[in-house]
């Protein structure tokens, strides 16, 4: 027997409430569009992001710290409180974080969640032959489903799976995730495909939706994917791949995206006419910088929306992170302009200190999730830099440091200082001040420095103090098996074909 929306492979229901006026009933099954109009309005409802909320597991990596809880009347803040317990098993790296017994953050399940909207990518490209509609617009549905499917599995094989070029890895042998291909699957566990299989198919399904959404697409607004996104994405894929035959993929790619888009926001223009710094975030649609916004969910998992002046949050921005910051020698020179619109501040006993990012516009319900200009920049700045490692070829360190100037030039306060450029001439040294940056421009975005962490075998180091005021050290080492995450008990217990990744 086969059924058409995997309810056995993830244990969670597809819901088509919003799309049954689009819908006919026609077996016990199935339901079906009946046009192209149809399928696309399924597809912006079950196979987009929209308000899909997915942990990005910052609270994993150097960005995040763990502050002791003042105690108010001799108990902590009772929001306070949840938020620490809602972080405490993943900032402790704790082996069963994702099991039944731990208290999580909304959308740490992100196995389930991402596979949900696969689901709904399935189910729309099986119908595409099936509706009413024209050549091209069949050609433009199946252009943004492949991409958007690609893009959750880039999500899933890079949160659950080894680092494709870590030391000891062998792709044809490590284990992926579940390779689900079609809305119809037949009843029982769907194996873990391996590490290759599932990174061959997003490089054959981002090819391929580059050009029918080329040739058939062009999006409505920055919500929506097109071809752009698509090379972007190949650009980040071959980054995380990361084979020395990549690195020239990776600068082809960004090179084709960022033909088509390459301005970064000059962070000057947020300041107001007092000369203080505004709440437009990079994530909106104003924004020049933007490729992609994937969702307009905000990430309040372990950030509190507001502070309570009487203590420290449990879980703020690094001093680790804010301390590579320029912060400049005075109002008249801030110098890097992220640290002042990157975050969000508040005051503790008189001090100010960075809590939570501000990269979205608070006002708007945009999001910080998708993909910028930026981390095109940066894509390409490492690619050289990589290559430079292994050829010492002076090209390639010029070619970086262009990218790098470019985008912090952009970003330091120029109103009445001129930017400096940064010169560094030996390739080892220029590597770790490509990976400072690259950690500055995209902290607290995405779940950007967790990955980079894993793919450049870094590892963690934190310190957290409970409700008995004892601050224990906890670490994650380089190359640790962790960094494949656990897959939550809701997936194995569903699908008991599914092996657990070591831990």
């Amino acid at each position: 027997m086969k059924k058409l929306f995997l309810y056995g492979l993830i244990g969670m229901t597809f819901f088509l409430g919003s799309c049954k006026k689009f819908l006919a009933e026609y077996s016990q099954d199935e339901m079906r569009p009946g046009s192209t109009e149809d399928l696309t309005a399924l597809m912006y409802s079950e196979a987009y992001p929209a308000k899909t909320s997915l942990e990005t597991f910052d609270v994993l990596t150097d960005d995040v710290q763990n502050n002791p809880l003042v105690s108010v009347n001799g108990m902590p803040i009772p929001a306070y409180l949840t938020l620490l317990q809602t972080g405490t098993a993943m900032y402790t790296f704790d082996k069963t974080m994702f099991d039944q017994n731990n208290k999580l953050a909304s959308g740490a399940d992100s196995y389930s969640v991402l596979y949900v909207r696969i689901k709904g990518c399935n189910v729309i490209m099986d119908y595409i032959d099936k509706v009413k509609g024209t050549a091209v617009d069949k050609k433009a549905i199946l252009g943004q489903c492949l991409l958007l499917r690609s893009y959750y599995y880039m999500k899933l094989i890079t949160l659950y799976g080894a680092a494709y070029s870590a030391p000891g890895i062998d792709p044809e042998t490590s284990l992926g995730v579940p390779l689900i291909l079609e809305s119809q699957v037949k009843d029982g566990g769907v194996s873990r495909s391996t590490l290759k299989e599932v990174y061959d198919q997003i490089e054959r399904d981002l090819i391929k939706s580059e050009l029918l959404l080329k040739d058939n697409y062009s999006p409505s607004s920055l919500f929506r994917v097109s071809s752009d996104l698509a090379n972007a994405l190949l650009c980040r894929f071959y980054l995380y791949r990361g084979l020395d035959s990549d690195w020239d993929k990776v600068i082809q790619y960004a090179n084709l995206s960022l033909e088509k888009r390459s301005t970064l926001t000059a962070l000057t223009t947020f300041f107001n006419s007092a000369g203080n710094v505004s709440s437009f975030g990079l994530y909106n649609s104003a924004s020049p910088e933007m490729i992609w916004i994937s969702t307009s969910t905000f990430n309040t998992s372990i950030f509190p929306i507001t502070t309570d002046l009487r203590s420290l949050p449990p879980y703020t921005v690094s001093n680790d992170l804010t301390q590579l910051y320029d912060k400049g020698t005075g109002t008249s020179n801030y110098g890097d302009l992220r640290y002042l619109n990157y975050f969000q501040f508040s005051i503790f006993n008189g001090s100010r200190y960075a809590y939570a990012t501000a990269k979205q516009t608070l006002n708007s319900g945009y999001g910080s999730k998708g993909f910028r200009v930026a981390e095109l920049y940066l894509n390409r700045a490492e690619a050289h830099i990589r290559k430079l490692l292994k050829s010492g070829n002076e090209s390639d360190r010029l070619a970086a440091l262009e990218d790098l100037n470019r985008l912090r030039q952009s970003r330091y306060d120029t109103r009445n200082t001129v930017y400096l450029p940064v010169n560094i001439i030996d390739a080892a040294p220029l590597y770790q001040f490509y990976q400072q940056e690259r950690r500055r421009e995209l902290a607290l975005e995405d779940g950007h420095r967790f990955l980079d962490l894993k793919r450049w075998g870094l590892g963690v180091t934190h310190v957290y103090t409970g409700l008995d005021d004892v601050s224990t050290t906890f670490a994650l080492p380089a190359n640790s098996p962790l960094y494949a995450l656990p897959i939550p008990y809701t997936a194995t217990l569903a699908n008991l074909s599914i092996v657990q990744n070591p831990r």
